[in-house]
């Protein structure tokens, strides 16, 4: 799957767009033209100029096609005694002068036969030195643009003043790559794309296999770090004059994509947003960090921070929270269209419909995270808060007060918005935080965390919250049990179960979401249906979603079973019965009761009574969230007290079991263990106690002379 890069956030309101084609890609390697890749390209420019897409071209290769025909005009007018002498390098201008024609006559062919009209236009750098020129330029190109005409631009070699084509480097312009930033520019284009003969811009040469394709360049890291190869083998720039083109467009204020002219469809994948090549823009430095870190320092520098956070007064702290709400709706377009980037690429590679629902950002949920973020500030301050008071000895006072973890690291998938509500809980409770999302929420993660920490003052400093953006980086950081204290994965079970192998962290979380919703034999049928409708279709893609029900045997006989039955298959859910269940409702039997769909499906199954659905949900959940609707209260009773799950509701949704709707705040995960803390995880679930002592110059010494009277102090509200 090729990945949406930030190229799609102006991509898709692009309109007029400039396409250089180097020489590399025009000819192939013994100077002739290409005409397959020649043919693929005139198809992509025809098919945008149909979509209405107005297309301007810049084509090198004249000088490198005029080259070739000579030699061979040259070869065939020499006598054998010609041909032993040294043969002298041919005159560029002419090579340019004849190549030029043969160019263009090529394109007038082609696009001929895709019913497309295209127009020469030739130009000098003293030409762009004049003003009624570059005005008429401007008329001239809008005319034909107008007209569905693609213009074919060139310098016009053959009577330039330069000293050789091919040599000469002074001027406004000095070859087609800075021709074509010029023209972009002059012409107000909304894109400008390179076409070479590599994949886009390396760190080093592309055949060192070390060199590694870079997709975003950023000036301030990139400039000095990058070993240029040799230049093109037929043309006149190479990659460095392609990047001097690239970022004084880029610059400037046009967004810049080199990539591969060999690929048939590179123009198109660009427009679309796919990350191919490599995009030089003008605010990139805001996209990416302009320094690299390793895996230590990010949670070293988290660490740092966390104490600042600690270290500010409660009001403070709490004022960052409302800073980040403030920074989430003011920022609220471009979440979503940062985020509309990862909802299209996960359509295009076919995600399931359920892990595409987790990706979207709408609106309102938007709005619903800033308020679950004020929610979390207007909440008590959790730093500090004296739990238990004791009189050790007289004058010597010991309390045990809340105190952050430290450091944690969270791995979770496909849901921006667990972004949100795991930043704001390390904030609120003193934490450093290392992020890592799933790659089909890249870009949806990279905007949330901008807003989130460019809105941490810097007497703290963004580092506190850092996102990893690559999955190698994951093992290095498994292994610092010295500054990461909690792991918390929030994905698949096989995610959760890689992570438990491979770290001596503590991790907390859950593997799975099954949940039960029982109906019992003394339902309310209505309480019913409203409950099972909402457990499976409220978000069916939420952990705390209904995915087996199970109903009492004696309610099979009075219709309710099929009632239930009807009132979640009409609204598009899809049954798969357990043995007895799909006997009685000829459905498809459930190839497993262990199995989370995480979609508009659930299994179900017929129990004898409560005993059995107690049974089963011991036998086959994941200890998450199971619930029981029923009007007797002792069987109620009954089911509260044996079912051992981390939640257990009566009469109520499953979907109730989330940390804003408990009144949390927000959730950093629901956590299916019994150690630290269990069920959805709040900001309590992030701290730890302290002990503090006051004396007045006691000592031990053997506890000679000292009168211990633990008693318990009341602490002062």
């Amino acid at each position: 799957m090729e990945e949406l890069d930030r190229s799609r956030a102006f991509a898709k309101d692009v309109k007029r767009i400039v396409v250089k084609v180097g020489t590399g890609v025009v000819t192939g390697k013994s100077g002739r033209l290409a005409l397959g890749r020649l043919g693929a390209l005139c198809e992509q420019l025809a098919e945008l100029n149909s979509d209405g897409f107005e297309v301007i071209l810049v084509s090198s290769g004249a000088v490198g096609l005029g080259r070739q025909r000579l030699r061979y005009r040259q070869l065939v007018n020499s006598s054998f005694a010609d041909l032993q002498k040294p043969q002298s390098e041919l005159d560029g201008k002419a090579c340019a002068g004849v190549g030029q024609s043969s160019l263009m006559a090529y394109y007038e062919t082609m696009f001929d036969q895709l019913d497309v009209t295209a127009a020469q236009l030739l130009g000098n750098d003293s030409s762009f030195r004049d003003k009624e020129f570059r005005k008429q330029l401007n008329e001239t190109v809008k005319s034909m643009l107008d007209l569905r005409v693609i213009p074919i631009f060139n310098e016009n070699d053959a009577i330039s003043t330069r000293r050789a084509p091919y040599q000469d480097s002074s001027g406004i312009f000095w070859d087609n790559d800075s021709l074509a930033a010029l023209l972009g520019l002059e012409l107000k284009a909304d894109l400008l794309i390179i076409l070479s003969d590599v994949e886009g811009l390396y760190t080093g040469p592309p055949s060192d296999p070390d060199s590694k394709l870079i997709h975003t360049f950023i000036k301030e890291k990139h400039q000095d770090e990058i070993t240029f190869g040799d230049k093109s083998r037929l043309g006149r720039g190479g990659m460095t004059a392609k990047v001097k083109a690239a970022m004084n467009a880029a610059y400037a204020g046009i967004p810049v994509i080199i990539t591969s002219g060999y690929s048939a469809e590179n123009i198109d994948k660009v427009l679309r947003g796919l990350r191919v090549g490599t995009l030089f823009h003008q605010d990139a430095r805001l996209w990416a960090p302009v320094t690299d870190s390793n895996a230590r320092d990010m949670a070293v520098a988290a660490r740092e921070s966390s104490r600042k956070l600690q270290a500010l007064s409660s009001e403070d702290r709490r004022q960052i929270l409302y800073s980040v709400a403030d920074a989430l709706e003011a920022n609220e377009k471009t979440i979503r269209d940062e985020n509309e980037l990862d909802v299209a690429a996960a359509q295009e590679a076919g995600l399931e419909e359920s892990l595409v629902a987790r990706l979207v950002m709408t609106p309102a949920k938007i709005m619903s995270l800033a308020a679950s973020v004020r929610k979390l500030a207007d909440m008590e301050d959790p730093i500090g808060r004296v739990l238990k008071k004791t009189e050790v000895a007289d004058g010597l006072v010991l309390e045990k007060t809340s105190s952050p973890l430290g450091v944690l690291l969270i791995v979770f998938e496909s849901r921006p918005d667990a972004l949100v509500q795991i930043a704001s809980l390390a904030i609120r409770s003193g934490n450093g935080l290392l992020l890592k999302g799933g790659k089909e929420a890249r870009r949806s993660n990279a905007i949330l965390h901008k807003v989130i920490t460019d809105a941490i003052p810097e007497t703290v400093g963004g580092k506190l919250i850092g996102l990893v953006t690559s999955r190698e980086e994951i093992p290095d950081l498994l292994k610092l049990d010295d500054v990461i204290d909690l792991v918390i994965p929030r994905g698949s079970n096989k995610l959760v179960s890689q992570i438990k192998n491979t770290t001596k962290i503590p991790v907390l979380g859950h593997a799975d979401g099954i949940c039960h919703v029982y109906i019992d034999k003394a339902c309310n049928l209505d309480m019913a249906k409203r409950i099972v409708s909402d457990a499976k279709l409220d978000y069916p893609a939420a952990c705390n979603a209904m995915e087996t029900l199970l109903v009492h045997k004696d309610l099979e006989q009075n219709a309710v079973l099929n009632e239930l039955i009807f009132a979640i298959q009409s609204n598009g859910v899809t049954l798969y019965g357990g043995p007895r269940a799909s006997a009685i409702l000829n459905i498809p039997e459930a190839r497993s009761f262990k199995h989370e769909y995480c979609s508009k499906s659930c299994t179900v199954e017929v129990v004898d009574d409560v005993h059995g659905a107690i049974d089963h949900i011991h036998g086959h959940g994941s200890a998450h969230t199971d619930c029981i609707v029923t009007e007797d209260p002792e069987v109620a009773e009954l089911f509260l007290r044996q079912v051992d799950s981390a939640a257990v509701f009566h009469n109520a949704s499953t979907r109730f079991s989330d940390g804003f709707r408990f009144g949390l705040g927000a959730e950093v995960g629901i956590s299916t263990g019994r150690i630290h803390a269990r069920g959805p995880v709040g900001v309590e679930g992030l701290l730890t106690t302290r002990w503090i002592m006051r004396g007045n110059g006691q000592v031990v010494d053997g506890d000679n002379g000292i009168a211990y009277t633990h008693q318990d102090i009341p602490i002062q509200a």
